[in-house]
């Protein structure tokens, strides 16, 4: 038998089982006991998903294989008698990156009918194009195969496809005039248009909505607000520390920062100025609900509409919480003759005949109103711009109504003066009535409004979730061609050409609104690109980034990605910039002295943000430029006590400095985070915390002395070894003074078995569980922080440091020989010494005997240094230190020349936190969370990728508005850490979270080898 037949018989009994299979499947869901009703409308279909019968596939034993995929790809067509669908890419605006249907709902959607579904590719969505296609739809631009076609906004003209069965929200069905053209444009080419918000059962109420999403998204932004509007007024608050919902990850993200702000308010309470803070909800609907369950992460208390008056002017009310009150309409709706509330059918009866007391009875008491409730003009507003300005006008009321997160989005409707829409990126506008004015200075008078009309599309994983579960059974219907389904036809405005019955009105509108005219003009402006012809300016990026050394490369490199940001290097080494900058567009390359303060001010000034990669003593001089020029800032350093001191300033000029965004520190508070979190998320809390971070040459790179090698000053590396440290362990707290740090090491840290690694203790490590929190560190197990390097490094810099080698106090160093220089420092003298006599004074110093292992090793690499002769009368090597002003300098030096990297040689960077959990229930686990990259000096070490793509990616969120936190911060926000390791991990830069059954904790000890006493 050929290869070819063999296949074919292979292939062609699976295709009959398939065919079994699928017509089994069928049968079982045609049958009376399988029904299912495809809507929560009470009007059920009397039709089933399936058909009761198949045509079968038959086989044809010995015909060729490409005849037999042919007939098989026939037969397939025949089978499915559904419509394929598609997914349009989003495009009407750049927030915009939700879907109509999920990945999973794609999935299924295949598995249980076979249809084909399309997927427009898209960079921005939620989902990935990879998932869809791992779902089995087919990612094209072309979306012409697909018979109907899902979207979230409205389809620009020029994009939709005659003949088609559209679904989205086409924003027509109100007569809404600045979407006439795109209508006429659908009966024109006789497109079915079915529009999401008309989807609803036989009592009115919608049934595919974002209602809850918007509250979610429109309560965070709210408090984001509330902390800006605050700060302008001049005080600082806990609210200031919420971003925008777009910000996070996820909602689940989100209420980890809002929790966070309740345990601040607890603590520390909400400002005393401002009295008790009572927030007031309008409406008991969705997007109430949604607001009400954000809110609900924040300390509160619900009161009565009844009570806020007493509540507000109360010396007892609390401010460790957030009041606050649902109000309905019989809370502030008023009959005018009767002067109370009657009944809620009078009142929608005859709603003229009511007025809104909301400006006497809740505004006054309010310092955030949330407004989810649904209007119409023949209903009384809210409040009215001239009731505005009686509240504004009474000094009483100086601290309330301060914000409105006007969430229904009424443009001069509940809220009178809600005058128009905001955006995302500028979602906040203030009024003040009482000088009649619009305005949007956050120190000015009025009252801050935020009234974004895309509020849903901030969480695009969660609303996007939602509204395809909603959707799913009626996408079932329309992939049968049922568009009698009463959901289908009632949301169904124009088909073949025609408006439906119901929409028949809409015809003067397009008359009024000179639809085909202006749809003409609209066409004829449209460019080759598809978009009008008249463009849009997009404003340049700068980037001020003070420092050239090694860890600027990846950050040059990552943020030119964006062809719109520019690149001024400022640095003290023309030739080390000029290196950076070649090859590279958009980047200039200026001198830089940090002390010329005129110089630098003028370099602030003429950038949006500055990136410091100068030594951490600098920082605060360029940071005191940036307060100056309100421009944000970003480092790779600790905070130290002078940037710290910066902080209230840095508020008070509306700017964020963002430190400890490298490695160490940086992603080690980014992963510590993350895991912190997600134990608090689930009830749980972390008992101990270790945490160890070294950058180290690769294993096959380390066979020299110290097993280290050095890419930038050694200096650093050396000092940092005579740091005091401070950290709590198996229950108790311990201090290890500078001298004795090495002597007192970790003779075993056991991260990997092929790792052969020991660790040293990193300054104070007690700090960080209140940076972390994790509350007081005496109730902690375990606290710290350690810095690893491979076994034998310790000793043997304490070797060095004992025979005076790390000595920072100024002397002359003008030598002939390396030789020569280290007599210096073993005898004091300039006399000639044998190499047995300095072997002597090392031992003598070390404190050992002369025959002693330890004193070999010493002297051993003292030789491969250069710093003693091979034998007595060996060549020597030249002093190549001249002019250092210090023997650590000179020593620095010689280890810069010695342990340097050789080409083709790779760095590595180990990170590994460990986390003692306690859970919800009592029990206890071990978790852990681990980076070890590897680099190469042809692209990137793995230290310059490590600080160098934190602090760029910082940066980037900085340009476009996503760290709104104001101050001198560290890394320690959902928002950020989620964001900042998402993008390292698609930079190759990954993290890995296990669940181990032991720890290092318990066996860790810190005596060091034993060597020296």
């Amino acid at each position: 038998m050929s290869s070819q037949a063999s296949l074919a018989s292979k292939v062609l009994p699976r295709l009959s089982a398939t065919a079994r299979h699928l017509s089994s499947h069928i049968r079982r869901s045609s049958s009376s006991s399988a029904r299912r009703h495809l809507s929560s409308s009470s009007v059920a279909s009397d039709k089933t998903y399936f058909p009761q019968s198949i045509p079968t596939i038959q086989q044809h034993g010995q015909a060729p294989l490409k005849h037999q995929h042919q007939q098989y790809q026939k037969h397939t067509t025949s089978l499915n008698p559904y419509k394929s669908i598609a997914i349009r890419r989003e495009g009407k605006n750049r927030w915009e990156r939700r879907a109509a249907l999920t990945p999973e709902a794609v999935e299924k959607l295949i598995k249980e009918t076979g249809i084909k579904v399309y997927v427009q590719p898209s960079t921005k969505r939620i989902f990935s194009d990879d998932k869809y296609r791992a779902a089995g739809a087919i990612v094209q631009e072309d979306l012409s195969p697909a018979d109907i076609i899902l979207g979230i906004k409205e389809v620009p003209i020029k994009d939709l496809l005659p003949g088609k069965t559209y679904v989205y929200f086409s924003h027509t069905h109100k007569g809404q005039e600045y979407n006439m053209p795109m209508l006429q444009d659908v009966l024109d080419k006789n497109i079915r248009l079915i529009d999401y918000e008309l989807m609803a059962n036989e009592r009115k109420q919608r049934l595919v909505l974002f209602g809850k999403h918007a509250g979610y998204a429109g309560m965070i932004d709210g408090v984001h607000g509330l902390g800006q509007r605050l700060l302008g007024l001049g005080y600082s608050s806990p609210f200031l520390h919420v971003g925008m919902a777009h910000n996070y990850k996820s909602l689940a993200s989100a209420k980890l920062a809002l929790q966070s702000l309740g345990n601040t308010i607890a603590d520390e309470g909400t400002p005393k100025e401002f009295g008790p803070m009572i927030f007031t909800f309008t409406g008991s609907g969705n997007v109430s609900q949604g607001a009400q369950a954000v809110f609900k992460s924040l300390p509160h208390e619900f009161v009565d509409p009844k009570d806020l008056a007493k509540i507000a002017t109360s010396k007892n009310a609390r401010l460790d919480r957030i009041y606050a009150a649902e109000v309905n309409i019989q809370d502030h709706i008023r009959h005018k003759t009767k002067n109370e509330f009657t009944t809620a059918e009078e009142y929608f009866a005859h709603p003229e005949q009511f007025t809104s007391v909301f400006h006497k009875e809740i505004a006054p008491y309010s310092s955030m109103v949330i407004n989810g409730a649904y209007w119409d003009h023949r209903y009384p507003r809210l409040m009215t711009t001239e009731q505005l300005k009686t509240v504004q006008s009474d000094p009483a009321n100086k601290f309330r109504m301060l914000s409105i997160a006007d969430i229904s989005c009424d443009i001069n409707g509940s809220f009178e003066f809600m005058s128009h829409a905001t955006s995302i990126e500028d979602p906040f506008f203030y009024v003040d009535a009482v000088n009649g004015r619009e305005h949007k200075d956050t120190e000015a008078i009025g009252v801050q409004i935020m009234s974004v009309d895309i509020l849903p599309s901030e969480l695009p994983l969660e609303s996007s979730q939602h509204f395809s579960e909603s959707l799913y059974p009626f996408i079932k219907e329309l992939i049968r061609d049922n568009h009698d389904h009463p959901v289908l036809a009632g949301a169904t405005i124009a088909d073949s050409g025609s408006l439906k019955p119901a929409h028949k009105g809409l015809s003067e509108v397009l008359k009024n609104a000179h639809a085909k005219e202006t749809l003409a003009k609209l066409k004829s402006s449209l460019g080759t690109t598809g978009e009008t012809s008249v463009g849009m300016g997009i404003k340049p990026k700068k980037v001020l980034l003070c420092g050239s050394g090694f860890v600027a490369g990846p950050l040059v490199d990552y943020l030119l990605r964006d062809p719109n940001v520019s690149i001024t290097i400022a640095s003290n080494s023309q030739t080390e910039a000029t290196s950076l900058a070649l090859g590279k567009p958009n980047t200039t390359v200026v001198p830089l002295d940090v002390k010329d303060n005129a110089k630098m001010a003028s370099l602030v000034k003429d950038s949006d943000i500055v990136v410091s990669f100068v030594p951490a003593p600098f920082h605060p001089i360029i940071a005191e430029h940036c307060i100056q020029e309100k421009k944000n800032m970003v480092t790779a350093s600790y905070i130290s006590p002078a940037m710290k001191d910066l902080d209230e300033r840095a508020q008070r000029a509306g700017i964020t400095i963002m430190n400890e965004i490298g490695l160490d520190p940086g992603i080690d508070h980014l992963s510590a985070m993350k895991m912190i979190d997600e134990v608090k998320s689930e009830g749980g809390k972390v008992t101990s915390f270790v945490s160890w971070c070294g950058g180290l040459p690769a294993p096959e790179a380390s066979n020299v002395p110290l097993s280290y090698k050095f890419s930038w000053s050694p200096r650093g590396v050396l000092t940092a070894g005579l740091n005091d440290a401070k950290f709590r362990m198996h229950n108790g707290f311990h201090e290890i003074s500078g001298k004795d740090l090495m002597r007192k090491h970790f003779p075993d840290v056991p991260i990997y078995p092929g790792f052969n690694l020991e660790g040293v203790a990193n300054r104070d490590s007690l700090s960080y569980a209140q940076t972390y929190g994790l509350g007081p560190v005496e109730k902690l197990d375990t606290m710290f922080r350690g810095t690893l390097r491979y076994k034998g490094y310790a000793d043997l810099m304490y070797s060095f440091n004992r025979l005076g080698l790390l000595n920072a106090e100024n002397s002359q160093q003008n030598f002939s020989s390396w030789s020569e220089f280290m007599d210096s420092v073993l005898f004091g003298n300039g006399s000639h010494h044998d190499n047995e006599s300095r072997r002597a004074a090392i031992a003598d110093r070390l404190d050992l005997p002369k025959n002693h292992g330890s004193v070999d090793k010493a002297v051993d690499a003292l030789q491969w240094l250069n710093l003693m002769p091979t034998f007595n009368n060996s060549q020597v090597a030249p002093f190549t230190a001249k002019n250092s002003p210090t023997v650590l300098d000179s020593f620095c030096s010689l280890l810069m020349q010695k342990l340097k990297y050789n080409p083709l040689e790779r760095d590595m960077v180990i990170l590994h936190h460990e986390f003692g959990v306690q859970l919800k229930d009592g029990s206890e686990q071990t978790r852990t969370s681990t980076l070890v990259s590897y680099g190469t000096f042809e692209t990137y070490t793995a230290m310059a990728k490590t600080v160098g793509l934190p602090a760029a990616m910082a940066t980037e969120m900085l340009l476009k508005g996503e760290i709104p936190e104001k101050g001198v911060l560290a890394p320690t926000m959902p928002h950020v850490y989620n964001t900042i390791l998402e993008k390292l991990d698609r930079e190759g830069v990954s993290v890995l979270e296990q669940i181990v059954h032991k720890g290092m904790r318990p066996s860790l000890r810190w005596g060091g080898s034993g060597v020296f006493k």
